[in-house]
């Protein structure tokens, strides 16, 4: 058996962190997880060249994912903090950096780190 790369457990981790809140959401059809992985395969080159890189992954994997899915089915993931008005997706912040988390821009709020968002559900939100 051989040990696994930090460059591998950087991206098994992202995968585990975006699955797990596309998982809070309900958000799990087969071609949902395919993105995800063609994220994982898109970024593994990136960190490849950019090995500095390897803590904003899982960041730019949900983003990605993100964008896939408004493309595909509509705003992703919904803001569970703000009840009335339009409905509304969560961004990732930072943009490109270490620890990235779900904010909801128009409450001015951090809702969930990345891959915690089973604990937002219902409106829960730490500042």
């Amino acid at each position: 058996m051989h040990p696994i790369s930090p460059l591998e457990q950087t991206l098994h981790a992202a995968r585990a962190l975006v699955l797990a809140d596309l998982s809070a959401g309900d958000v799990t059809a087969s071609d949902v997880v395919s993105m995800v992985e063609e994220s994982v395969v898109q970024r593994r080159w990136w960190v490849e060249q950019w090995p500095q890189g390897a803590g904003y992954v899982a960041g730019l994997v949900a983003q990605d994912v993100q964008d896939a899915l408004l493309e595909a089915y509509g705003r992703w993931p919904l803001c569970p903090v703000c009840g009335g008005g339009d409905p509304h997706a969560l961004e990732v912040e930072p943009e490109l950096g270490p620890d990235p988390h779900w904010v909801c821009h128009q409450a001015g709020v951090k809702v969930a780190a990345l891959g915690s968002l089973a604990q937002a559900v219902g409106g829960a939100a730490s500042s």
